[in-house]
This record gives structure tokens, sequence and C-alpha cells, in this order.
């Protein structure tokens, strides 16, 4: 098994330990994940492939769902405000 495998291994269980935690933590913890993994993503795609690096991207949006979600919501909202008249 690759670095980034054994890498994204312990970001996994990382993040399930970060799940259990309730609370404002538990929304630095979700921050401290994304900022950790999207460089771990990036490692794992030139190191291990495109289909690693999506079987990752799939797990961590399942484990991070909420803060995507309101990603999500947050763009919508964005897209349908509306811009201010001159």
């Amino acid at each position: 098994m690759s670095t980034g495998l054994i890498l994204a291994c312990i970001w996994v269980l990382l993040a399930s330990a970060a799940g259990a935690t309730r609370g404002r933590l538990s929304w630095y913890l979700a921050y401290g994940l994304i900022a950790l993994g999207l460089p771990l993503l990036i490692y794992i795609a030139l190191t291990d492939g495109a289909i690693w690096a999506l079987v990752f991207l799939a797990a961590g949006c399942s484990i991070l769902r909420w803060p995507l979600i309101y990603l999500i919501r947050w763009c919508k909202a964005k897209l349908r405000a509306k811009p201010p008249v001159d």
C-alpha cells in the first residue's frame, strides 16, 4: 500500500473520531479535516491515480456531508440573490 493510501486511511480514522464529537468543536475539526484532505486528495491523484482519488473524495464527502450540504446551500443562495440595482 502506498504512502498516500495509508495517510488516507489515517485521515478517515481521524474523521470518524471527529464525527463522534458534538457542538462547536466538531465544526473546527471539520475545517481542519478539509484543510488536510484537499492536499491529500491531490497527492493521491498524483501518486495512485484518479480512481483512488475518487474513492477518497467519495469517502470524504460521506464523512463530511454536513459541511458539504451547507456549502451547496450557501452557493445556491448566492446564485439566487439579486444584484443591487443602482
